[in-house]
């Protein structure tokens, strides 16, 4: 009887999904009619969503509302849609640094404001009211950093309260008493689906409420919700999933507000190959939350087994941007081979709208366990070090006017500059530049630096590596968005 149990769940469960599947697909394939073209870059601001927020406010099918500040004195807006009993509230970029939901809220803004899926958004509407709080914590955008000026995690004032962005949430949670609520964030790129090289480019958790992690009728609804949501990206993006560890923390508001009654979804944008603004994981943001708000106006998430939560594999973090296997290394007269995990990492320009890589080793070893997004076998190579190219150089332009090709295949990794343009920080070039009196130290691996070397088979330099960044010497192409400045 319990096998027969199980089986009807798991095909009720199928059978919501493909009541979906078209409008998913249909909400996939005509993406780019909704996307708001004026964000697509990751370092968003305050200032960029309020002309967005502006206009949302003149159409007569939104209400906008001023709900709070921030420390810094932005303004926190409401937006919300609907006439339905059942109220849905998103709320995005608590962190400052996670703006990718922020990005998918204005196309489902944009989606709403359309003529088009009429008969789906009027099942939505008439059964929800929909409310979006963008960019709760606008003072960390501005600088692009995950705390607010105060320098804390709003995150972990949940029961404190010490932040006005942080009483704003709690504060409208509690004027809505919303029925659902998904908690929008970015992780990192370096987390996978465990046990497998494929990142989880977007991973969930129905937070706990309690330390037994208790399954009430409020977090199981937020657990056949992700269940839906798991399915719909499978299609999109297969096997990369991740579900985050459930284990309760009393300060976090995800766990609070699943305790306080609403049922809470966490969805946190990850790591997608050759995506480094996160646009392809907007649309998959976009595609899932439209989906999964359109299956609570139906009720039709009701019918999902929640014991399909549990078959989503948990986060893992064993990513690195470049993993290197198996390179021959001398040392002090004797040969090892190492595995050498890379990750390049992005350091923001003064103004936070941009920002360069300053790439680092971050482990080396037997890396076995662990994956890359770009992995080179190095078997038979040697590592070398990277050599001075043998001629001073005056300015940026004779540097430009070098054959890089050649230079790299000779094993050059640093080219000397008489002088430098005085705000300059990082080489444009896929070689490093160093002053007149600056001696490269001997090549000496270990986590921690700036990874910078050439990879020789029989006496063949084939592979560079220039500031974390690989590069086939035997192509013409060279990616190396940018390099350092030794001075």
């Amino acid at each position: 009887m319990k096998h027969l149990l199980l089986a009807a769940l798991f095909l009720c469960s199928c059978s919501v999904i493909c009541q979906t599947d078209n409008i998913t697909s249909q909400l996939y394939d005509t993406y780019e009619n909704y996307k708001e073209g004026s964000i697509g870059k990751r370092r968003i601001k305050r200032a960029d969503i309020q002309p967005l927020i502006d206009n949302i406010t003149a159409n007569d099918k939104f209400k906008v509302q001023t709900v709070g500040k921030s420390i810094g004195g932005k303004k926190l807006s409401l937006i919300s849609i609907g006439s339905g009993e059942t109220n849905v509230f998103l709320w995005s970029q608590m962190h400052g640094d996670e703006p990718t939901a922020t990005q998918a809220i204005f196309d489902i803004l944009n989606f709403f404001d359309s003529a088009d899926f009429k008969k789906e958004k009027e099942a939505i509407l008439a059964n929800l009211t929909i409310h979006f709080l963008p960019m709760l914590n606008p003072d960390g955008a501005e600088l692009f950093q995950r705390r607010n000026l105060l320098g804390i995690d709003i995150n972990r004032d949940a029961l404190r309260l010490q932040s006005p962005e942080s009483k704003t949430l709690k504060r409208v949670r509690d004027s809505l008493n919303a029925d659902f609520g998904f908690n929008l964030h970015d992780q990192s790129t370096y987390y996978n689906a465990e046990r497998t090289e494929k990142p989880a480019t977007i991973s969930y958790l129905a937070p706990a409420y309690n330390y037994e992690k208790d399954i009430n009728e409020t977090r199981g609804n937020a657990m056949k919700i992700i269940v839906f949501m798991n399915d719909i990206l499978q299609k999109y993006a297969p096997g990369q999933v991740g579900r985050y560890n459930d284990d309760f923390e009393p300060r976090a508001f995800g766990d609070n507000i699943q305790k306080w009654g609403t049922s809470t979804i966490l969805i946190e944008s990850g790591g997608y190959p050759n995506d480094i603004e996160k646009q392809e994981i907007r649309k998959l943001n976009y595609t899932s939350i439209l989906s999964a708000i359109y299956t609570i106006a139906k009720k039709s998430y009701e019918t999902i087994a929640i014991e399909k939560y549990e078959e989503i594999p948990e986060n893992d973090r064993k990513l690195f941007d470049l993993k290197i296997t198996g390179a021959s290394y001398n040392l002090m007269g004797n040969t090892y081979v190492l595995d050498l995990g890379i990750n390049q990492i992005e350091v923001d320009y003064p103004d936070h709208n941009s920002f360069w890589y300053s790439s680092r080793i971050l482990d080396q070893g037997d890396l076995s366990t662990y994956y890359g997004y770009e992995t080179l076998d190095a078997t038979g190579y040697t590592i070398k070090q990277a050599k001075v190219y043998p001629r001073t150089l005056n300015s940026f332009e004779e540097v430009k006017a070098l054959n890089f090709n050649d230079i790299l295949k000779q094993g050059f990794g640093y080219v000397r500059l008489s002088t430098f343009p005085a705000k300059r920080i990082n080489s444009p070039f896929p070689v490093h530049l160093i002053g007149a009196k600056y001696n490269v130290p001997e090549l000496n691996l270990s986590p921690g630096i700036n990874p910078t070397f050439f990879l020789e088979k029989n006496g063949v330099t084939e592979y560079a590596v220039i500031n974390g960044f690989l590069v086939n010497l035997k192509k013409t192409d060279i990616n190396v968005p940018n390099s350092m400045i030794f001075r």
